[in-house]
């Protein structure tokens, strides 16, 4: 449905959007780079205002989201579009194109949400939700308002001005934010986007929420050993206790390239653990997501699958009562 656009002026015989760092000079009847934001009458609206085009019950885990409410299920909703053209998505059939999708407004889908069986509450993912930026503002704003002991998540590339992203943190809980790389010409050239972007996203939302960070090892672009430890030391700059997954490139969309080596991967979590207390592996098999205190290593969080079990009562180790970053 088409609604005002929030974050844009007039500039010349364009509108200017600065909701994210592409900050798209738009003609009148021409879309943004997200595909979703349109020149209608020399005002910025957006397309996707309650387009829904995907909904489930998802574990937390799935997000991936290990430290925050482990062994919960979340209302998991998408729309359309993406800000980012990466050539490995893996949704680029909701992120690249304009699927069949469902109205529903906020105040209809806040029902569903706090109806629905076991569920902790809202997670805006599958597509990028920085452009879905009004309707997660209203929607987290009034499940806030309604139903305060829900949580809100988002799964998210980051690539977000500073302003709209501190107007948004009030109302979210829980963030796992892409970090794609710490090589600029990666940046642009295979996701198009902008590394210091997220990275200041990352800095400004580890502070006022719940951060998780996920990087996609591309097999021969982004996995060496030292851009390894670029990611981990700048993360433990910020934080050493922000949970890092490495997750497994598999082709998807345009490229071609084959999956990455698992060798490569363990190396990768090795590498990343001296820096950090929490790496986990993802899309590889067999491989541990347990949690364990960083100190005494005691087995604190047991993950098989989706399947998870937890030992904490409060968020310190029972044995060791070492402080650990785990939301309950």
């Amino acid at each position: 449905m088409l609604r005002e656009a929030l974050f844009y002026k007039k500039h010349d015989d364009k509108i200017k959007c600065f909701l994210c760092p592409h900050n798209c000079n738009i003609p009148e009847g021409k879309h943004g780079l997200c595909g979703v934001r349109v020149n209608k009458e020399e005002i910025l609206k957006t397309i996707n205002y309650g387009e829904i085009t995907s909904m489930a019950i998802d574990p937390i885990e799935k997000k991936p989201l290990y430290h925050f409410k482990p062994g919960g299920n979340i209302l998991s909703v998408g729309s359309f579009g993406c800000n980012f053209s990466c050539d490995f998505c893996q949704n680029y059939s909701i992120s690249k194109y304009k699927p069949d999708s469902k109205y529903i407004l906020p105040e209809e889908l806040i029902p569903i949400c706090s109806s629905a069986s076991d569920s902790i509450g809202i997670a805006f993912t599958y597509n990028e939700p920085s452009i879905w930026y009004e309707y997660v503002l209203d929607t987290s704003r009034q499940l806030k308002e309604k139903h305060p002991d829900l949580n809100v998540v988002l799964v998210t590339n980051g690539f977000i001005e500073e302003g709209p992203l501190v107007k948004l943190l009030p109302y979210i809980d829980a963030m796992n934010i892409d970090l794609k790389s710490f090589q600029n010409d990666y940046y642009r050239k295979t996701c198009g986007g902008e590394k210091d972007a997220v990275l200041k996203t990352i800095e400004n939302s580890y502070k006022a929420c719940h951060v998780e960070i996920t990087t996609l090892l591309v097999n021969g672009l982004n996995d060496s050993e030292e851009e390894i430890k670029e990611i981990a030391s700048y993360l433990a700059g910020l934080n050493k206790d922000i949970p890092l997954h490495l997750t497994r490139y598999f082709p998807s969309y345009k490229m071609e390239a084959p999956p990455t080596d698992i060798k490569t991967m363990l190396k990768a979590r090795e590498i990343a653990a001296e820096y950090l207390n929490y790496v986990y592996l993802g899309n590889i098999p067999n491989t541990s997501a347990s949690t364990y205190c960083p100190q005494c290593k005691t087995l604190l969080v047991e993950r098989s699958g989706y399947y998870t079990k937890t030992f904490l009562e409060e968020e310190r180790c029972p044995e060791c009562d070492y402080e650990i970053n785990i939301v309950l």
